[in-house]
C-alpha cells in the first residue's frame, strides 16, 4: 500500500446544519468487514427487545457564545428490555481508557444487572441526563426509593465541544424524555443524530453508528451481536477501514483545512446480545469490542475514553420473586471463540458507519467536520481489499 497519488482539496459547503442526503452505509458501498453474516438490519436492534430512540438539537450559527449557542448535540436512548427496572439484564463493562465517563457504571461492575436505560450525550450535559433519567425512572416505576432501591442511571458520553456549545448545556429533561419514549426497534438512525450530533471520529464527521453479527454454534444454537457506538476519536491519518490506511490516503485532500487545537477522544461502545452470558463473559466480550475500535486507529490516547458497556437479553433476573433462588441459562465459556471474533467485526464496522453516514457539518465559529468522501473511500477498498 505504497501509492499515494494526490488528492484534489474537497470543498465544503458552508451549512450549518447536516447534509446528509446521499450517504450510505458501508455495505452499501460494495464493502463489508469480516466473515460472519449481519442480522438482517446488520444493526443493534437485530438482537430481540433493544430498542433506539434519538433526540438531536441543531440550532444558530456563526461564533460562540457560551450558554446561547450555537448547539450541535442530543441524547441516545438505549433501551435493552421493555420492563428493565423489574426485569433487569445480565450486564457486564469493560474500560480500555477511562478519560470519559459512564455514570452508573461501578453498579454493572459491581452486581453484573443492567435495570435503567443506557443513555449517550456530551460531556457537559451527563449529569442533566442523569437526573432527568431518574425522573424518568420514578414516574413509570412508582416506589424506586421506598419500596425499592433507588437507581443510578447509566449515562455515557464523548466531547462535541469542537462543534457545540458544549457549556450551554443546552440538554433538558424534555430531550431526555423524548428519545427514550421514541425508542423503537428497527432500522437505526446513523450519523448526526442524538448524541452523535456534534461528534467527529479521525477529523471527519461521525457520530452514531451501528452493526450485528449471527453466530451459529457446533450445537446449532444461532446468537446474535448487536454493537452500537458514538464514535468520536482519533485523527486523519490513524483512521483504517479493513486494514486499508484510508486516512492517510485521503489526508492529502483535507489538509487545508483548519486544524483543531486539539485532537478529539472517547468513544462508547454499546454491544447487546441474545447469548445467555454471566456478567464476566460479557465482560470479556466487551474486552473483544476494544480491538474493533483499535482496528478503526485508536490507540486510546491519554486523553481519550474508550468505554464498553455489554448486556445480553437471554436472561432477565426479576426483581421481585417468591424465592431466593434463579436459575440462568449459560453458555460455555469454551462456545465464545466465534462470538469475540464477531464482536471485533460488528464494533469496526459500526464506527465505519458513524463515518459513512454522518455529512458535512460546521458548527461553532466556523468549525467545521468534513464528511467522509463515500466514492473515494469505495474505490481505495476496492483497489486495497478487491
Amino acid at each position: 500500500m505504497s501509492e499515494r497519488r494526490p488528492e484534489r482539496p474537497v470543498a465544503l459547503t458552508p451549512i450549518a446544519t447536516v447534509s446528509a442526503a446521499g450517504r450510505r452505509r458501508l455495505r452499501d458501498l460494495g464493502h463489508g468487514i469480516g466473515r460472519f453474516p449481519t442480522g438482517p438490519l446488520n444493526a443493534i436492534t437485530d438482537v430481540a427487545g433493544v430498542k433506539i430512540g434519538h433526540t438531536t438539537l441543531i440550532a444558530g450559527e456563526g461564533p460562540l457564545t457560551p450558554g446561547k449557542g450555537p448547539v450541535r448535540t442530543g441524547v441516545t436512548a438505549i433501551i435493552p428490555a421493555d420492563n428493565v427496572f423489574f426485569e433487569r439484564v445480565v450486564g457486564g463493562t469493560f474500560v480500555l481508557n477511562g478519560a470519559g465517563e459512564v455514570s452508573g457504571l461501578t453498579q454493572v461492575q459491581e452486581w453484573g444487572l443492567l435495570e435503567t436505560p443506557i443513555l449517550l450525550t456530551n460531556t457537559m450535559s451527563v449529569g442533566k441526563v442523569s437526573d432527568a433519567a431518574v425522573k424518568w425512572m420514578t414516574r413509570h416505576f412508582p416506589g424506586i426509593g421506598d419500596k425499592y432501591d433507588v437507581v443510578i442511571p447509566v449515562v455515557g458520553e464523548c466531547d462535541d465541544s469542537y462543534l457545540n456549545d458544549a457549556v450551554g448545556r443546552h440538554i433538558r429533561s424534555e430531550h431526555v424524555y423524548s428519545a427514550i419514549e421514541k425508542a423503537t426497534g428497527g432500522v437505526v438512525a446513523e450519523g448526526s443524530v442524538g448524541a452523535g450530533t456534534g461528534m467527529v471520529c479521525c477529523d471527519f464527521k461521525a457520530g452514531i453508528g451501528t452493526s450485528s453479527r449471527r453466530v451459529t454454534a457446533e450445537d446449532g444454537q444461532e446468537d446474535t451481536i448487536g454493537v452500537l457506538v458514538l464514535a468520536n476519536f482519533g485523527v486523519w491519518q490513524n483512521l483504517r477501514i479493513d486494514g486499508v490506511p484510508i486516512g492517510e490516503l485521503l489526508e492529502p485532500a483535507f489538509r487545508h483545512l483548519p486544524k483543531r487545537l486539539y485532537n478529539y477522544g472517547s468513544i462508547i461502545c454499546i454491544v447487546a446480545t441474545d447469548a445467555p452470558l454471566l456478567p464476566n463473559q460479557i465482560t470479556r466480550l466487551c474486552k473483544r469490542a476494544a480491538l474493533g475500535i483499535g482496528r478503526c486507529g485508536s490507540y486510546a490516547a491519554h486523553g481519550s475514553g474508550e468505554i464498553v458497556v455489554g448486556f445480553s437479553t437471554a436472561n432477565k433476573i426479576p426483581r421481585e420473586t417468591a424465592t431466593q433462588h434463579y436459575q440462568l441459562d449459560v453458555m460455555l465459556d469454551e462456545g465464545l471463540a466465534a462470538h469475540y471474533e464477531a464482536v471485533v467485526e460488528a464494533t469496526e464496522e459500526a464506527i465505519v458507519n458513524s463515518l459513512c453516514m454522518a455529512g458535512d457539518m460546521v458548527g461553532h465559529s466556523g468549525n467545521v467536520a468534513p464528511a467522509l468522501p463515500l466514492d473515494r473511500v469505495a474505490e481505495l477498498l476496492t483497489k486495497y481489499r478487491p
